[in-house]
């Protein structure tokens, strides 16, 4: 079931986000999420998650693209699926949910930013629709290495 996000949810959220923070190259941040940081997000950004028996198995999430009225209408979004959860299509799910939201409130554009590091996340983007309009090299630093951004753009 893909339904909106609650407060309630934002610690099930930040346990999948952290994982990821923590563990992979998927995002270049290092600093974790917080549940009360989430609930706050969600006052004014949009989340969706996918649910299955009662247990959050993946979220997605838009925010306006850079700060400015000249970007009110692009927006770049966020998705992350559970590693027990992947390969069910709840990642294809939460983007169509989002997707069509980000319509509904007159968005224009939406961004993917995806480390080079990841080409399931690149090919994923691919298959829903998105283009590669950018390659940044040796933009993002983790784990002490440089790591490239892919950008992939798509037209709602």
């Amino acid at each position: 079931m893909i339904r909106s996000a609650s407060p309630i949810d934002a610690p099930a959220i930040a346990d999948i986000w952290n994982r990821i923070i923590r563990d992979t190259v998927m995002t270049f941040t290092t600093a974790e999420k917080t549940a009360n940081g989430l609930a706050t997000a969600m006052e004014t950004q949009p989340f969706f998650v996918s649910e299955a028996e009662g247990v959050i198995t993946g979220f997605a999430t838009y925010a306006q693209f850079r700060p400015g009225p000249g970007y009110a209408f692009t927006v770049e979004h966020s998705i992350h699926i559970a590693d027990h959860a992947r390969g069910r299509g709840l990642g294809r799910a939460l983007m169509g949910v989002l997707e069509d939201h980000a319509r509904v409130q007159g968005m224009h554009s939406m961004i993917a930013g995806i480390s080079g590091e990841n080409p399931f996340g690149v090919s994923f983007h691919t298959a829903l629709g998105y283009v590669e309009v950018a390659r940044l090299p040796q933009v993002g630093q983790k784990f002490g290495r440089w790591h490239d951004l892919v950008l992939m753009q798509k037209f709602l």
